[in-house]
């Protein structure tokens, strides 16, 4: 017979690589929520929850149960085959550790695969991230990369977490990059998933002495910074990186590859246009359509995006800015590492 597991427990043997973590639910409550390293074998698609969950509303529950195994059976050998392919332990959840849980450990479990589930489902998940959040304990010192657009701060804190510095990945976790254009390629992160994320990098980083981060806004497309983090981030010393602008406009044209997402490039333009002089307006609109993307984006962070950032530059006072001036970002990374090593050694003396 399976056996119930505790979160506490489910995160920590998650930890240790010692688990198979399987998501049951449908593929659309997956992707719009689930725990990190999890995946999906669903009791049933997206069209047979909804026949299920209509039954037991409109006629009764009895009938949703008999339907529901109705097409559970026909599915079964799949779904146990699925599971065996994993290879270790299995843990299941559902949304509340119920039925659907329930059903797929124990046919696993009568199979002779070890398997546990979830005790409270993902909703005890979701509680422990609300409960984390909501303590506001995040004690690392804080080290910000902040700078004009197309700066490369991204690429920077990319290159710091492969040479072994700890790096909360705001953007990485909201899957945006926070600007009008920030969704071009990308699909966002709604808020739940985000904060997931975020508590489990809180989680992993806590101990660490400091940490670096990119200087975003409190929003980052679909998601929200706790505003304790946000107050934390917008105390801490900035490193305000400056590079040449031509090699700007090579670091956001890498990113963004505008030639493959054209329409997506207009569409989030026009939201902005109004903001900007009609005659350089229509010649960034112009430039965009006729694909001359280079001197869309010099004139894009002309008159829009360098006006905006030297507007936030005043609002960090004069001791907590450090700027660093490079002609390209292996320049830039060297001066940002030279900083942070001096900054620790001097903190280890005092």
């Amino acid at each position: 017979m399976f056996q119930d597991i505790e979160l506490h427990d489910l995160l920590k043997r998650q930890k240790e690589g010692s688990i198979a973590l399987v998501d049951v639910r449908s593929p659309q409550e997956f992707a719009e929520f689930h725990i990190p390293g999890s995946i999906n074998i669903p009791v049933f698609n997206n069209e047979e929850r909804a026949e299920v969950g209509t039954i037991y509303k409109q006629i009764s529950p009895e009938a949703a149960k008999e339907k529901g195994l109705e097409i559970f059976s026909a599915k079964l050998p799949q779904f146990i085959a699925e599971f065996q392919s994993l290879g270790k332990e299995k843990v299941v959840y559902c949304w509340r550790g119920g039925m659907r849980s329930k059903t797929a450990a124990t046919v696993v479990d009568l199979m002779g695969q070890q398997i546990s589930r979830l005790n409270g489902g993902i909703r005890s998940y979701r509680k422990w991230v609300v409960n984390k959040l909501e303590q506001k304990q995040f004690s690392p010192k804080m080290y910000v990369l902040n700078g004009y657009t197309g700066s490369g701060k991204t690429i920077l804190l990319h290159r710091l977490k492969q040479l072994g510095y700890p790096v909360l990945d705001l953007e990485g976790m909201a899957k945006h990059r926070g600007s009008i254009f920030g969704q071009i390629g990308l699909n966002p992160n709604n808020q739940k998933t985000f904060e997931s994320l975020l508590v489990q990098e809180m989680e992993r980083y806590n101990q660490m002495p400091f940490i670096l981060l990119e200087g975003e806004s409190k929003r980052i497309g679909k998601a929200t910074l706790p505003l304790f983090l946000h107050e934390e981030k917008e105390a801490s010393m900035q490193l305000f990186i400056h590079l040449p602008l031509e090699k700007r406009i090579q670091n956001i044209l890498r990113e963004y590859n505008p030639e493959e997402h054209q329409a997506q490039v207009i569409e989030a333009f026009q939201r902005i246009q109004k903001h900007i002089h009609t005659p350089v307006a229509k010649q960034i609109a112009d430039d965009i359509e006729q694909g001359n993307f280079s001197s869309a984006i010099a004139l894009l962070l002309e008159y829009y995006y360098d006006p905006r950032y030297e507007h936030t530059l005043h609002h960090y006072p004069g001791d907590k800015q450090i700027h660093i001036h490079a002609n390209d970002l292996d320049e830039a990374l060297n001066a940002v590492v030279s900083f942070i090593r001096q900054e620790e050694h001097t903190n280890i003396k005092l």
